[in-house]
């Protein structure tokens, strides 16, 4: 963008580096910019090459599914605000100058971007037609860490923000609303803490405080209606539905302690690593499919955090089992191994050591 042929340039495509945009593109999406002068942002969707590489990536397309197929399809929809993912995008260089540009305050400047350009009363397009191929981190690590950055990015965003967004006067009050009730606080903020604290933490220890109970509406019909309509953006994955939420579960103690991290500007808050993707290079050195027997380096592959929590739920387990009358150990006992699993590391596909 700092170059001096830019001048000359109306619009910007933005890719990351393992996007493979289709040869038409551009020609798909610029007639949206050039007849509609207070767009600024035309978003496409991801399609996923590696989608079937291992459970995990199998896992990240369903959640990525919902996203796409719901979270965008009705902000544009209903031209309410949606997030610019980053990439797969073709901005209106005017749109963006006027906002601002990138600022790197965050570690989602694609985010804060949108924000900024939004409360000027741009407008956005998202095209759910126009596919553009990528690729998902399909190591445990990779993935950790960008779920760390998906999490964080926008707590500290909306940290920074909420004030500005409030007194921002070209936008209507519903908007606002909006952008930091339903964008930033209830999706970016209040889904990761809540699925975490009540699923990991309050629902187990009902078990060991019995004056504590939770009715089955709250615990079984309401979440599971919730699920059930999540899932329904990737519907030949649905037999994989119960391995989603307890995979979905695990991460939501790592979403929640990256979201916390965000909110108090702590730690990790400006931690930035690149999500490293396979690619090409390992499967051309091993054959079809990167290998499943590594050489294991313990000290890499444990995660302290979720092998506590899995100690946590099975000791619950145990004691409803023995005490309890209301068969939650069955679940306890299942989430408990999907949190040592993770914690042992053994989720994803392995990259064999040099």
């Amino acid at each position: 963008m700092k170059h001096s042929y830019v001048e000359q340039c109306d619009f910007v495509a933005i890719f990351d580096a393992d996007f493979q945009p289709d040869p038409d593109f551009l020609w798909r999406t610029i007639p949206f910019l050039i007849h509609n002068p207070d767009v600024a942002l035309v978003q496409t969707r991801w399609k996923f090459v590696n989608s079937d590489e291992c459970l995990m990536t199998r896992m990240q397309e369903m959640s990525l599914d919902y996203h796409f197929t719901v979270e965008q399809e009705v902000g544009s929809a209903t031209h309410a605000f949606f997030g610019f993912n980053g990439t797969a995008g073709v901005w209106r260089i005017a749109a963006l100058n006027e906002a601002g540009g990138w600022k790197d305050r965050t570690t989602v400047e694609d985010m804060d971007l949108a924000v900024r350009a939004s409360l000027r009363g741009w407008k956005f397009i998202y095209l759910s037609d126009l596919k553009v191929k990528n690729e998902l981190p399909s190591t445990f690590k990779a993935y950790r860490y960008q779920q760390h950055r998906w999490s964080c990015g926008p707590a500290n965003l909306f940290r920074k923000m909420a004030m500005e967004i409030v007194r921002n006067k070209k936008v209507s009050p519903m908007k606002k609303f909006h952008v930091i009730y339903s964008f930033f606080f209830a999706r970016k903020i209040v889904a990761h803490v809540v699925t975490f604290v009540f699923y990991c933490i309050i629902l187990p220890a009902t078990v060991i405080v019995p004056e504590v109970q939770v009715p089955i509406w709250g615990a079984v019909y309401i979440p599971s209606t919730i699920t059930l309509l999540n899932a329904v953006g990737t519907p030949r994955s649905l037999h994989l539905l119960i391995f989603w939420i307890l995979f979905e579960n695990v991460m939501s103690l790592h979403r929640t302690k990256a979201t916390l991290i965000g909110l108090f500007e702590a730690g990790r808050v400006n931690e930035w690593v690149v999500t490293e993707k396979l690619g090409d290079a390992l499967k051309t050195k091993s054959g079809a499919k990167a290998s499943r027997k590594p050489r294991i380096r313990i000290g890499e592959r444990l995660h302290m955090l979720e092998l506590i929590v899995g100690f946590y739920l099975f000791f619950c387990g145990c004691y409803d089992l023995s005490f309890g009358k209301n068969g939650y150990f069955i679940y306890l006992f299942i989430q408990s191994m999907a949190f040592f699993i993770a914690g042992v590391g053994y989720v994803g596909t392995f990259v064999p050591n040099p």
